[in-house]
């Protein structure tokens, strides 16, 4: 076969080694297609650093072959591998120290590939960003925001990261009822009134309805009404502010010596107990 490639004039041995090139680029890509294909019916959380891995590894495959073929042909035309090599090296240098950001970006993301220190599905808070993670690639990592936006964050901007592992933040609103029976009841009401409506009025902020616990009593006689809500992380503010004031100025109509420290708005630790629900479908109730 060495010989017969010799034998061959300059342009054939260029055509030839032109056309390994392409087929192999087109081998490449057929397996590329059929490993994403492969893992496109698998679940993307147990699939999605595999996918990173391999994309990085058939970009460099590619690169290395046209690399190759490019100083193989040079060759034919008298060129010194060796020149050819050196030239390289140079250029490499120059278009890497022109390309820092892409660099960066490669570099973080093989380590996030490679940590585990986030996944898909989490919910996460990165570079003042939050939202489920949806993929980690190469250049960015792709969150899905409470409003149902894809937020790309380049890989070289992620600093700190803040993984919530139950996928919200439980927060919990306790309103202290009248020690009158009468009078207790239509607080209720009118607190299930308006928790019914803060849904739609901040839809942004939930990842499922609110959840009306119901009355506790606590060891010294006082009565509550506890309400439960799932919540994106970092966007209790509506609740500990202007929710909170409707529910004063509400029962105040009832009981003129109702007072503000009488509703408090607090936020539990509680186990994960359930997968993380998407921001645009919030079925389900707890």
């Amino acid at each position: 076969m060495k010989e017969l490639i010799q034998s061959l004039g300059s342009p054939s041995r260029i055509l030839l080694i032109v056309a390994v090139a392409i087929g192999s680029h087109l081998c490449v890509l057929l397996v590329r297609a059929v490993s994403q294909r492969l893992m496109a019916s698998r679940s993307a959380k147990a699939y999605s650093k595999a996918k990173s891995i391999l994309s990085l590894v058939t970009s460099t495959l590619v690169s290395v072959l046209y690399f190759g073929a490019i100083g193989l042909i040079l060759k034919e035309f008298g060129i010194s591998m060796t020149a050819y090599l050196a030239s390289a090296s140079v250029i490499g240098l120059a278009i890497g120290f022109g390309s820092q950001g892409l660099v960066q970006d490669v570099v973080t993301g093989v380590t996030l590939i490679l940590s585990d220190l986030i996944d898909v599905g989490d919910m996460v808070e990165i570079s003042g960003q939050t939202g489920l993670v949806r993929s980690t690639g190469l250049r960015f990592t792709v969150l899905e925001n409470a409003l149902g936006a894809m937020v790309f964050i380049p890989n070289r901007t992620i600093g700190n990261v803040v993984n919530y592992p139950r996928g919200y933040v439980r927060c919990l609103v306790d309103v202290t009822l009248s020690s009158d029976p009468k009078t207790a009841g239509k607080m209720q009401e009118k607190v299930e009134e308006i928790f019914t409506s803060t849904r739609e009025q901040f839809p942004g902020i939930f990842t499922t309805p609110p959840s009306i616990k119901g009355k506790i009593r606590t060891t010294t006689g006082k009565e509550f009404l506890r309400v439960k809500f799932r919540l994106w992380p970092g966007r209790g503010a509506p609740l500990e502010t202007t929710v909170k004031q409707e529910i004063v100025q509400s029962l105040k109509a009832l009981n003129p010596a109702y007072a503000d420290w009488m509703v408090t708005v607090s936020y539990e630790v509680e186990k994960r107990t359930e997968a993380v629900p998407s921001p645009i479908s919030r079925k389900g109730t707890r």
